[in-house]
């Protein structure tokens, strides 16, 4: 059984920096456990990370979202401390957007059994990711794990767990 667990945007800005919020703060400890747990138990693991340019305000996402974050090379747009010691090399993708055309094209061309996402922001960033792992392999399992992930908006995060039950993806 091939495995991975997929790490979404778990950098600065998202949790202590231009968009941070304490859920994600708190669900930090969890994250680094699954991270470590997935490694311990053979699985690889992904992260993701969320890229913008200093253009960002000329961007739709910008003009929907006024707030500059996650801008290539800056201390925001890196993995946090705890997370980022976890990383290894090669297991970072880029994504400009919320999903990841690269992430659905690696767990294809990965072949895996069984993806399992975290992280932030799970109505927006994790459930998007989530449907691109469900299209690209729509015969695994794919789940997601409530404990490691976080939003700032507990209704939507709510809304996006019931939406993702609906699409077959497990929130465990």
């Amino acid at each position: 059984m091939k495995r991975i667990l997929v790490v979404v945007d778990f950098q600065n800005d998202f949790v202590t920096g231009a968009l941070g919020f304490d859920a994600a703060v708190k669900a930090e400890p969890g994250l680094v456990g699954l991270i470590r747990e997935a490694r311990e138990s053979g699985a690889d693991v992904l992260f993701t990370l969320d890229t913008h340019g200093t253009d960002y305000t000329d961007t739709v996402e910008g003009q929907h979202l006024p707030v500059p974050h996650c801008i290539k090379g800056a201390d925001g747009w890196k993995l946090t401390p705890a997370v980022a010691a976890e990383a290894r090399e090669g297991e970072c993708i880029e994504k400009p957007t919320f999903p990841s055309l690269e992430l659905a094209e690696r767990l294809r061309a990965g072949g895996y059994d069984e993806v399992t996402l975290a992280g932030v922001v799970t109505n927006i960033c994790v459930i998007s990711n989530a449907v691109m792992a469900k299209a690209a392999l729509p015969n695994a399992r794919i789940s997601v794990v409530r404990a490691a992930c976080a939003s700032n908006d507990p209704k939507l995060e709510e809304e996006a767990y019931d939406i993702l039950t609906n699409l077959h993806i497990d929130v465990i």
